[in-house]
C-alpha cells in the first residue's frame, strides 16, 4: 500500500508559498518530466513521482516505484487527494476512459500532456483552435485505429465534454534533452547510435526537407509551472513550442557538426526514399500525418504565462544537449531488426560482438542477411 500525505487543496498560485502544495507527477523521469520535477521541488513544493524503475529519493521529492499504467497501482495513486497532477503517461483511449472520472475526483488541478501532432496539415502557424487529424482526415483506415494523435484528441475530448474544469491540457511538440534527440522520426537509438559506432546514418530526403519546430524539455516544463495553481489555466489549451523553425536537413547538418567537433569525425548519412524508410519503420502515421508536414506554431497564448522569447535558441539548445549526451552516452535498448535492416540499405554491418545475446544476434542476422521474401516465409512458418 502507497502511504501519500492528503494536501491542502487551496487554489494557489505558484509562486505563493505560504501554503505547501502536493504535487502527483505520473512518468516523470523523462525529456520534460525530469526538468518539471526540478524546477518544482526548487518552489519548494512536496513532489511524488511514478518510475518503473528505482530512484533515489531526495528531501522533497518522493518517487514511487511502479507503472502508473498498471491500473491497481493507479488507483493507489489517486485514492489520496492532490493540488496538482501532471500526467505524461500515453494511455489507449479505453484506458483513459476508466481513468478520467478517478482523476478529476482526486486533485484541485489535473495536467494533460498532450501533443501537437494532434494538428492536421496546414500552411499557417498553428494556433490551440487549429483543425486536428481527428476531425478533418477522410483517411478511413487511420481513424479506425488509436494512433497517438488520434488517441490524445479524443482524450482531449474525453475532458472538454466532462462537465468539469479542473483540468488544463498542454500541447508540446517535439522535445528535446540530455537524454532524447530525435531526427526526424527517428529516436536517438535509430540514429545517433549508428552515428557514434562509425556506421551511416539511414534518412528520409523526404523529411529532410520539411520544416519543424524542436524546443528545449526545461523550457517546456517552466511554461507549465507558470500554468500550476493559476485559475486562468484550468479548462484551457496551450501550446508548448518554440516559434523558431528549421528543416530536418539543417538540423542534421547541426548534429554533424557538433559530432564532428567532439570527436573529429563526421558520419555519413544515406537519403532514402519514403517508400525505403516505410520499410524501416513501422510507424508509418507517424511519418506521414507528422512528419513529412512542414510545422510551425503560435505560442502568444502560453506567452501570457512566460516570456517565450526567453526559450533557448534551437542551435544552442541541440548543442548543448548532445554535448552532454557524447561525453554520457546511456542508449535505450537497440532494436536489432531495424539496425539489420539500415544496415542493408547503407551496405554496413554491424559486428556480432556489439549485440548482446545468442537470440538477438540470431535476430540480426536473419534480417541482416535475407530477402525479404525469406523473411516473410519465416515469420509465416513461425505462426
Amino acid at each position: 500500500m502507497i502511504q501519500i500525505c492528503v494536501p491542502v487543496q487551496n487554489k494557489i498560485f505558484l509562486s505563493d508559498f505560504q501554503v505547501i502544495m502536493r504535487i502527483l507527477v505520473l512518468g516523470g523521469t523523462g525529456a520534460m518530466g525530469a526538468h518539471l520535477v526540478d524546477i518544482l521541488s526548487q518552489n519548494g513544493s512536496e513532489l511524488f513521482v511514478t518510475s518503473r524503475s528505482p530512484q533515489k529519493s531526495k528531501s522533497s521529492v518522493s518517487y514511487l516505484q511502479g507503472n502508473a499504467k498498471d491500473f491497481v497501482f493507479f488507483k493507489e495513486l489517486v485514492g489520496a487527494k492532490w493540488d496538482i497532477i501532471v500526467d505524461f503517461m500515453v494511455y489507449s483511449t479505453e484506458d483513459f476512459k476508466k481513468r478520467i472520472n478517478l482523476i478529476l475526483d482526486a486533485t484541485v488541478q489535473y495536467f494533460f500532456i498532450s501533443s501537437a501532432r494532434v494538428y492536421a496539415n496546414s500552411l499557417q502557424h498553428l494556433t490551440e483552435d487549429s483543425a486536428r487529424l481527428l476531425d478533418v482526415s477522410e483517411d478511413k483506415e487511420y481513424l479506425l485505429t488509436d494512433e497517438y494523435a488520434l488517441s490524445k484528441a479524443r482524450q482531449e475530448d474525453m475532458l472538454i465534454n466532462s462537465g468539469r474544469k479542473n483540468w488544463t491540457i498542454v500541447r508540446p511538440y517535439i522535445t528535446y534533452s540530455e537524454n532524447r534527440l530525435q531526427l526526424g522520426n527517428l529516436e536517438k537509438e535509430q540514429w545517433l547510435y549508428r552515428a557514434l559506432k562509425g556506421r551511416t546514418i539511414v534518412f528520409s530526403k523526404d523529411i529532410a526537407s520539411k520544416r519543424t519546430a524542436m524546443t528545449y524539455g526545461r523550457d517546456v516544463s517552466k511554461s507549465i509551472s507558470s500554468l500550476i495553481g493559476d485559475p486562468r489555466a484550468y479548462g484551457n489549451i496551450y501550446n508548448i513550442t518554440t516559434n523558431e523553425t528549421r528543416t530536418w536537413a539543417e538540423i542534421m547538418a547541426h548534429y554533424l557538426t557538433i559530432i564532428d567537433n567532439q570527436l573529429d569525425f563526421k558520419p555519413k548519412v544515406l537519403l532514402q526514399s519514403i517508400n525505403q524508410v516505410f520499410e524501416l519503420h513501422p510507424a508509418k502515421y507517424q511519418i506521414k500525418y507528422d512528419r513529412l508536414y512542414n510545422r510551425q506554431f503560435d505560442n502568444s497564448k502560453i506567452g501570457e504565462f512566460i516570456d517565450v522569447e526567453s526559450f533557448t535558441q534551437m542551435e544552442n539548445g541541440i548543442e548543448k544537449s548532445l554535448t552532454a549526451f557524447i561525453k554520457k552516452p546511456d542508449f535505450r535498448r537497440i532494436n536489432w531488426v531495424t539496425e539489420a535492416l539500415q544496415d542493408k540499405q547503407a551496405k554496413e554491418t554491424t559486428p556480432l560482438k556489439e549485440i548482446s545475446g545468442l537470440r538477438q544476434k540470431a535476430i540480426y542476422l536473419i534480417y541482416r542477411h535475407l530477402s525479404a521474401k525469406h523473411i516473410k516465409i519465416l515469420k509465416k512458418l513461425k505462426t
